[in-house]
């Protein structure tokens, strides 16, 4: 299926056209039937000549009713815009391209009705003109008659050729349908209507609602009940829901979008508000934003250049990318006069434009601006900003997958540690100020084997302490979590100590020196607390420190002698003294590498 959305001004024969072509009334309300207006949106559909099914969405061209036009032309991929030949290009004509500029629409074609009233010649030159300035460049154009039936079989053709031209969607894209119908029906419940734009709805399924989670009862598109519908596509969804829907909300993939009430967004100013905005500040404070069905009041903060902070009334599932249009709903005290009004001197139909801009979303978890001058720097930050994962990544420096995933960047490359993706740069400043925190811990504590990892985490402001031992590489390392300098996890000073110590015992290796000669040697308690901590020292007793691993090499020793053997005999064979040897036994018996056997005599264990 496609969708098509109508465009133009108020009576210039929307819904007639959409009425022949269809051969159904858009206009649902009898208060439209009776005035001959459009009020609410209207749906109808067709099957084109190449078979392919067409759905329009069928808006009100009454400037009063602008936020339903927008909430009928938002979702929709393409327009059909219609202009009276005997009135030509009209106040809501350009109002109504405006809106289609700043929201990117850019496929459509021009139908000029009333072509059996006047010559369509110079309206359809008019407002061929007119379009090829804005977004949808040059269109195809046809001119029709919807009460005599002239020009309607090229128009269908025209519509093939539109549809055929269309991207193709994602059907497993995440779903985000505005929805801009809902009511109850006996026997049912609550129904919604929208248009889905990509992604895939099924029996079953469970959507986000503002209010919580809902469960898709039942599916229904152009009035039949179907199993799953695929964008783009005009559908019905029987929901379960917590709380009943309103226009404007929108149901989404549950953690596949950002719900924010904040954005940073680039505005473009359209038609003739380029003329006037040079920047920001010439915006009013207040402004109604609209997206999809929604229309939602926020507040302008200008940060520089075309780089503005937008605090939305309520928050709304955005990516980034998305595409805001901001609109001046009236003049009201304090906003200064309507640029709208300005705008109607160039366009040259007499009332102004409220339309204002189109805001590009580029980040929508925008940090916070506390100090002085953040506003600028974030603007500058932003005004080379894509949306993409690369340019979050920029602003945030670091970000989870699912994150950024939410915002609508698949994350780029392997992760840092776990779901964390960082700013390549970034990253690499962090590895050097790793090093240079790891020295200065060392300097302020020379006995501490390293640093804490936490210390190190607080140190570099960052959210995940994993995050820290992935930046340590050769020659720190992460022992005991801390982090460390060296094979040894000791401070310089100590472990160049013990390896004196090591050089000093090397012919008598279980001759431990004294606690002066310790002292001598740079090992006074607390270096010798630390290397013990470390494991490069091993301490038997107070005062009898011997090298890491003397133990094991003394049991094998004795397990050389006749079993069972004295305190003398273990001392000869381990060239030792008896204020080492003793403490030096009795750590033995305490690791299980001997045992008494009398107040005289010990063995060795035979390992088992």
């Amino acid at each position: 299926m496609h969708v098509v959305a109508t465009a133009g001004h108020v009576d210039h024969g929307k819904s007639t056209l959409v009425r022949v072509l269809t051969g159904m009334e858009p206009d649902r309300l009898e208060e439209e039937r009776q005035r001959g207006l459009t009020i609410e949106l209207g749906y109808a559909w067709t099957t084109l000549p190449s078979g392919e099914r067409l759905a329009f969405v069928d808006v009100p061209g009454h400037e009063r009713f602008l936020a339903t036009m927008l909430a009928g032309v938002g979702p929709a991929p393409a327009v059909m815009f219609v202009v009276a030949a005997d009135e030509g290009w009209m106040p809501q004509s350009e109002e109504h391209l405006v809106a289609l500029e700043a929201l990117g629409v850019r496929h459509g074609l021009l139908a000029v009705t009333r072509a059996d009233l006047a010559d369509p010649g110079p309206a359809m030159v008019r407002a061929a003109t007119r379009l090829a300035e804005s977004g949808l460049g040059s269109v195809e154009r046809v001119a029709v008659s919807g009460r005599t039936g002239q020009g309607l079989t090229g128009l269908r053709a025209a519509l093939d050729r539109l549809v055929a031209g269309l991207p193709t969607p994602d059907p497993r894209a995440p779903v985000r349908m505005w929805i801009d119908r809902a009511f109850t029906v006996r026997g049912s419940g609550t129904v919604v209507t929208g248009t889905l734009p990509a992604g895939t709805v099924a029996t079953g399924d469970e959507l986000a609602l503002a209010a919580g989670t809902v469960r898709i009862r039942a599916v229904e598109c152009l009035n039949e009940a179907v199993p799953s519908a695929t964008g783009v596509a005009r559908v019905a969804l029987n929901l379960r829901a917590p709380a009943a829907p309103e226009r404007g909300q929108a149901l989404v993939t549950p953690g596949a979008w950002t719900w924010t009430a904040a954005v940073d967004v680039r505005i473009s100013p359209v038609g003739g508000a380029v003329e006037h905005l040079s920047d920001v500040q010439g915006l009013p404070p207040r402004l109604t934003a609209h997206i999809g069905s929604a229309a939602v009041v926020c507040e302008v903060r200008p940060l520089g250049g075309r780089i503005a902070r937008l605090r939305l009334a309520r928050p709304l599932p955005l990516h980034v990318g998305d595409v805001l249009l901001l609109r001046d709903p009236g003049h009201s005290p304090g906003t200064g006069p309507r640029i709208g009004a300005r705008i109607g001197a160039r366009t040259g139909v007499g009332t102004g434009v409220r339309v204002l801009a189109g805001a590009t979303v580029l980040d929508a978890r925008p940090p916070g601006l506390r100090r002085r001058g953040a506003a600028r720097e974030r603007a500058v930050d932003l005004t080379a900003a894509t949306p993409d994962a690369g340019s979050l990544l920029r602003t945030h420096r670091l970000l989870r997958g699912g994150d950024l995933r939410a915002m609508g960047c698949a994350p780029q490359g392997r992760p840092v540690s776990g779901d964390w993706h960082a700013d390549p740069a970034y990253w690499s400043g962090l590895r050097e100020r790793l090093s240079g925190a790891v020295r200065r811990y060392a300097a302020a504590h020379p006995l501490e084997p390293g640093m804490p990892v936490d210390v190190a985490r607080q140190e570099l402001g960052l959210p995940d302490r994993h995050l820290v031992t992935a930046l340590v590489e050769p020659p720190l390392a992460v022992a005991g979590g801390r982090i460390v300098s060296g094979s040894s996890g000791l401070p310089a000073p100590v472990a160049a100590a013990v390896e004196r110590l090591r050089a000093e015992l090397a012919a008598r290796p279980f001759l431990a020196p004294e606690a002066g000669r310790l002292a001598e040697l740079g090992l006074g308690p607390k270096e010798v607390a630390a290397a013990v901590r470390t494991g490069a020292l091993l301490r038997v007793a107070d005062g009898v420190v011997l090298p890491a691993g003397a133990d094991v090499r003394a049991a094998e020793l004795l397990a050389r002698l006749p079993q069972p053997f004295t305190v003398s005999e273990a001392r000869r064979a381990l060239d030792s003294s008896r204020r080492v040897m003793v403490p030096l036994l009795e750590h033995l018996d305490r690791s299980g590498l001997t045992e008494r056997v009398d107040e005289l005599h010990r063995r060795c264990r035979t390992p088992r």
